[in-house]
């Protein structure tokens, strides 16, 4: 049994250790949250500091070297927008499938449809009185101020800020113009791509080290979400509502990815589904597709195929623009909630669902509290329709009836998040293989 198979079993046993730990151990439906909260805190924390916090110091140098690797080895500026492009058409296709998916389903379940809203609407007010002021100054914009927000952390005023910041985005953006810049210069910056190389090499050697602790981290960090939430509250149409997001993504992970992989990618999906298994379960344990993302780029060169020329240039854009989970979920959450106020949505309706959920769960990387901000975004959509109608906008204290589920939906979203990343980085092999040939022509 060779060293992977080891830690993948280790990962899979605390996973499930941490479920049974957090549901039976920690989780009591006879306090309240707020001691629930302090129950699971040291978990949560513990978690943190052994796994995602080694990882998250990772990322911002991780990001920034890796697309500069990337853009020298592809070298040709008009090549790199080819697959610039290629890569976002993408994005907004998978993201548009997932959307239409989850409305699809949504529109046949409908778990909203009888409910009563009012035995949520006390818990669910006080709820969003916490989080009314940060909601509703990102939804103020619209879809509109969510670019502008996704735009201004594109493009940093000062790089080293951003870094400390932790902008993921400004620093691929960052990442790409220097890498430009190094391979437009030839000759002279080549001591400087071998210099990027060899710190590329080093982290992913540090990430090797730092994924030998996830199962101590996943037991922790599981454990402390299955402990706040338990499964109690999977329960009448909340529930129905979770297993209609969950039904969803299944499809889109292991259906409509995998045909596209298939069919454009020449690929056995299912195969590389199971070489990258790893950042698959971290995302899963973790909730974060940027904590994951060092495993990621390691995982899809290592494991699954993927050149290095793609994965480090789809993988890190892909962690902050392609949330193919997020979109699908926003959707199918909008739509139940205006089932539960007896709102029967229009086709057009239903396609202001589609772009604003595609367009929002992309705006996203901009915004604090983005999946609030952003579902706020898409039920603003919809309610300028019914004002326009003479009806009455629903409220987005709404928001709050389906934060109790939101934790475990969150951690089977990303899941999804990433794996549509991998599949993209594969795809994308296809137009920028690493060979010999093409690599001693990017430095020349």
């Amino acid at each position: 049994m060779n060293k992977d198979t080891i830690l993948t079993i280790l990962i899979l046993l605390s996973l499930l250790l941490g479920v049974l730990w957090g549901q039976f151990g920690l989780f009591d439906a006879s306090v309240s949250d707020e001691v629930i909260a302090q129950t699971v805190q040291p978990y949560q924390e513990i978690g943190d500091l052994v796994f995602i916090r080694p990882l998250r110091m990772m990322i911002i140098p991780l990001v920034f070297v890796s697309v500069v690797v990337g853009v020298c080895a592809i070298g040709d500026p008009e090549r790199l927008g080819l697959l610039g492009g290629a890569t976002l058409a993408y994005y907004f296709t998978t993201m548009a499938a997932a959307v239409i998916l989850g409305q699809v389903l949504v529109n046949i379940t409908k778990p909203g449809v009888g409910a009563d809203p009012t035995q949520y609407e006390t818990a669910a007010v006080q709820a969003y009185a916490t989080k009314q002021v940060s909601i509703e100054a990102g939804q103020t914009g619209g879809v509109g101020g969510a670019f502008q927000s996704l735009l201004q952390d594109m493009i940093p005023t000062n790089p080293i800020a951003a870094a400390a910041n932790g902008s993921t985005l400004g620093m691929v953006t960052v990442g790409i113009v220097f890498g430009i810049a190094l391979v437009m210069t030839r000759d002279p910056a080549r001591p400087v791509i071998v210099v990027f190389e060899g710190m590329f090499q080093a982290m992913i050697k540090l990430v090797t080290w730092i994924i030998w602790l996830a199962p101590i981290g996943i037991f922790f960090i599981v454990s402390a979400k299955v402990g706040q939430t338990g499964f109690q509250k999977l329960a009448g149409p909340i529930g129905l509502y979770g297993l209609t997001v969950v039904l969803g993504l299944l499809i889109h992970m292991l259906i409509t990815l995998p045909l596209i992989l298939w069919l454009l990618g020449r690929t056995n999906p299912y195969g590389f589904l199971v070489a990258v298994r790893k950042p698959l379960l971290m995302a899963f344990s973790t909730a974060s597709s940027s904590a994951t993302l060092p495993v990621t780029i390691e995982e899809c060169q290592k494991k699954g195929g993927c050149s290095k020329r793609a994965a480090n240039f789809v993988l890190p854009l892909g962690a902050t623009v392609n949330m193919d989970g997020t979109a699908l979920y926003q959707a199918v959450a909008v739509t139940f909630l205006f089932q539960m106020f007896g709102v029967d949505l229009t086709l057009t309706q239903q396609m202001s669902i589609l772009i604003t959920a595609v367009l929002a769960a992309v705006g996203a990387a901009g915004i604090p509290s983005a999946g609030l901000v952003t579902m706020a975004i898409v039920i603003g959509a919809v309610n300028q329709s019914l004002v326009r109608q003479g009806l009455e906008p629903m409220p987005l204290w709404t928001i709050m009836i389906i934060l109790g589920v939101d934790r475990i939906l969150d951690m089977c979203r990303t899941a999804v998040n990433v794996w549509g990343d991998a599949v993209g980085a594969r795809l994308i092999t296809r137009l920028a293989p690493d060979t010999d040939d093409e690599r001693a022509q990017a430095l020349a």
